[in-house]
């Protein structure tokens, strides 16, 4: 019988010579592909070594580094749960995702450490280790004395290999489960539909805690057997130094804006480039024109989520049409994508409506929340993904909005309900609203209203930094503003769509 192991697959696809380079650190590390393989033997030898029950969850918050792929690729390895956890998670969020998720081990920062394993061990995790992007921590002085061979545990395709944490517009964090099936298919199919080639070198410039560095990134490079240059944080010149060794980059948004206000980024700079690839956000047409006009290279933009991976992407080939600014192209191969109104019926082509999907890369469902996962399924098996848009004759996939009221800044979701529930816990704070507005770096930022309560004195700065302590940046709202009322429809709802209109021109 065949192991479905993703990490199996990944391993098979190393290159014969293990002694090539595999990634190339901004630091000046080279670790091989023998270095790839011997650190997660070791590593998933040391997870099997504590005698966790079958399916236990290794739940990470780590700055990015190469050992903590290796610690990624290790989880799979030994057959265990991987679940990344955004390193500017709060102690708030953090409790949280461990009592939700119950993980057996927790990895965490050195600097962490104190904090992280009191919630930890409250929770009934059983061990807390470190692991630093200096190639410290007591994970690798643990990993270090056990054996560089390691067996790959089998799994079935249908097995659990991740849960990535995600959110409608309401309410607390759903864990998305994907299984070793769903991230395998989905890499095979963007190693054809993106051309993946002998000799592609990956700038790998973004962070490693969810799907678009972890997943789709990394395993395109490793599917291919393709070297990477890894920055552990992104800096524009060092990454456009990058690309004269390179030929595939992806970012979101906000790194091609900040790459274009460098005059290093010219045509010569990238002219060995084959590939750049955009996502986890929308593309202004206004970058994606001005990234052609400088580099003569056309972005690629394409669209995904945590619970499905890669959905639509425009295309790579001339052959199969033209890439659109503004369009996120066509349905992947052997991915469904339909658009239904709010009865579920069919559009016409062109029509506004919600996206539903369907495909062997959409997740099992969430973590311990079976309602939410049959609410988020229409009958006939397909999933509501909450985004509205349109398709055209031709088939391209346009987003024009989402559902409710998410706001994704930087390429990350911000969920207002949940900035909200903390606002209004706040002294003397009556309601709060918060909504997104368009931001020229960000792609949109939150902007938060507030109602004092009557005889209460509120500082708009000041509820701003108590935020700070709470949650993690990319949440905490650019301006906060104290009003007397919220404007309100005939039923008592805040119409947010007049607060976005009103402080639309804030950052313009």
């Amino acid at each position: 019988m065949t192991n479905e192991n993703l990490f199996a697959a990944l391993r098979a696809a190393f290159p014969e010579d293990l002694d090539q380079p595999a990634i190339e650190t901004d630091g000046g590390l080279v670790y091989s592909w023998r270095d790839i393989d011997r650190g997660t033997a070791m590593m998933a030898n040391l997870l099997r070594s504590l005698r966790l029950p079958a399916g236990s969850r290794i739940a990470v918050q780590v700055e990015k580094s190469v050992e903590a792929v290796m610690l990624y690729l290790a989880t799979l390895r030994a057959g265990f749960v991987f679940l990344p956890l955004n390193t500017a998670y709060q102690s708030g969020e953090i409790e949280y995702f461990i009592g939700n998720a119950e993980p057996a081990v927790v990895v965490c920062t050195g600097k962490n450490f104190g904090w992280v394993s009191k919630i930890a061990f409250r929770a009934g995790t059983q061990h807390v280790l470190t692991l630093n992007d200096d190639r410290s921590g007591s994970l690798l002085e643990r990993a270090v004395h056990h054996p560089d061979q390691h067996e790959i545990e089998a799994r079935a395709a249908d097995d659990l290999a991740a849960i990535l944490y995600t959110s409608g517009t309401t309410g607390r964090s759903k864990g998305a489960m994907l299984t070793h099936g769903n991230l395998l298919s989905n890499a095979r199919v963007l190693k054809d539909y993106w051309g993946w080639r002998p000799g592609d070198v990956l700038v790998h410039a973004l962070p490693i805690f969810h799907v678009h560095g972890l997943f789709v990134a990394l395993h395109g490079a490793l599917l291919n057997g393709s070297k990477m240059i890894w920055l552990g944080k992104f800096e524009p010149r060092t990454a456009i130094a990058a690309m004269s060794r390179a030929t595939v980059f992806m970012g979101v948004p906000t790194l091609y804006v900040r790459m274009l206000a460098e005059p290093a980024l010219t045509r010569e700079a990238v002219r060995g480039m084959r590939l750049f690839i955009s996502g986890s956000a929308p593309l202004l047409i206004e970058t994606f024109s001005e990234w052609q006009e400088r580099t003569g290279h056309t972005i690629l933009e394409r669209y995904g989520m945590s619970e499905t991976i890669m959905l639509t992407s425009n295309p790579y080939e001339a052959g199969d049409g033209e890439r659109r600014g503004g369009t996120v192209g066509f349905p992947l191969p052997g991915v469904g994508v339909r658009v239904r109104d709010d009865q579920g019926q069919a559009v016409p082509a062109g029509e506004i409506g919600g996206i539903q999907v369907k495909g062997p890369n959409v997740f099992k469902g969430y973590w311990r929340m079976p309602e939410k996962t049959r609410e988020e399924f229409t009958g006939d098996g397909w999933f509501k993904t909450g985004d509205v848009g349109k398709i055209d004759e031709r088939g391209y996939v346009t987003i024009v909005g989402r559902s409710k009221d998410l706001i994704i800044s930087g390429g990350y979701n911000v969920y207002p309900a949940e900035i909200e529930g903390y606002i209004n816990e706040m002294s003397g704070v009556a309601e709060s609203a918060v909504v997104g507005v368009p931001h020229p770096d960000f792609g949109e930022v939150g902007v938060a209203v507030v109602i004092p309560k009557p005889g209460a004195q509120l500082d708009g700065g000041e509820i701003i930094a108590a935020l700070k302590a709470q949650l993690a940046n990319f949440k905490i709202p650019k301006r906060c503003f104290v009003v007397t009322e919220l404007p309100r429809n005939t039923m008592g709802k805040v119409q947010k769509n007049l607060l976005r209109e009103a402080h639309r021109g804030l950052f313009a």
